[in-house]
């Protein structure tokens, strides 16, 4: 799970459109804030449509963490940097939070890495900087982080901190949708309809549109039934068949 927020990249038809990017972090906060009042957690359940109670997040011993943070565990300083990022247990802290990030990235630690590029591109607990923000994405992306590739993708849709270079986009949210990223999902199943970066292919697109709305991507769920309006029965059989048949690369 993410701790800031910036803009996520979509496409329709030919033109690329700003989308948000997965964790709404203040949303999130606020949500959660709210319903606490309240004195219960629900929600709506898609099939049934029916109350669910939802579990409450654990406590998180913080004191426990700080020691293990400070002794150089990397899990450990990755779990004290999403606590400062999303107020769970401290309150609200980048500054704290890209410290800590900062340090679990360094020792290698590949979620630490996504995260501390995004404090980075959003200017979060340090100075917005693009070209590290790519930089940490690329080293997450390579070690094979869902996260840290969709992120890269974004930045070479953007030429932000890279060269603009829709290949590569392209490129980074394949391996993001393989590994099971539901937004790179329904990025780039648009842009096989298109033809952005990768060479137009129906079938694909709609396959990778019907593995994001299942995840509960709601614009992938319109998308395709938009798209399967202007497609062959066939086509459109041969994509389920293949979306059913999908497996999210092994972490």
């Amino acid at each position: 799970m993410r701790g800031c927020i910036f803009p996520r990249a979509s496409l329709e038809n030919d033109e690329h459109e700003s989308y948000m990017k997965r964790i709404v972090l203040i949303a999130s906060i606020t949500a959660v804030c709210v319903l606490t009042v309240a004195g219960l957690l629900y929600f709506r359940s898609p099939a049934e449509g029916t109350a669910v109670a939802a579990t409450p997040a654990p406590a998180i011993d913080i004191a426990g963490l700080k020691v293990k943070a400070e002794q150089g565990e990397a899990k450990a300083q990755t779990q004290l940097g999403k606590a400062f990022a999303m107020g769970q247990g401290v309150p609200t802290d980048y500054k704290q939070a890209a410290h800590w990030y900062g340090q679990a990235a360094s020792n290698g630690n590949v979620e630490a890495e996504a995260m501390f590029g995004e404090l980075y591109q959003a200017g979060q607990g340090v100075k917005c900087d693009l070209t590290n923000a790519a930089r940490w994405f690329t080293v997450a992306a390579q070690a094979g982080s869902p996260s840290g590739q969709y992120d890269l993708g974004y930045m070479y849709e953007r030429g932000q901190g890279v060269p603009h270079d829709e290949k590569l986009a392209a490129h980074w949210y394949q391996l993001a949708s393989e590994g099971g990223d539901a937004l790179a999902q329904f990025d780039y199943g648009q842009r096989c309809f298109i033809g952005l970066g990768v060479p137009i292919d129906q079938v694909e697109g709609l396959k990778w549109l019907l593995i994001s709305a299942k995840q509960g991507q709601a614009d992938s769920g319109q998308r395709a039934k938009l798209e399967e309006g202007r497609m062959k029965n066939d086509q459109i059989d041969e994509a389920k068949r293949r979306a059913a048949a999908f497996v999210p690369r092994a972490k």
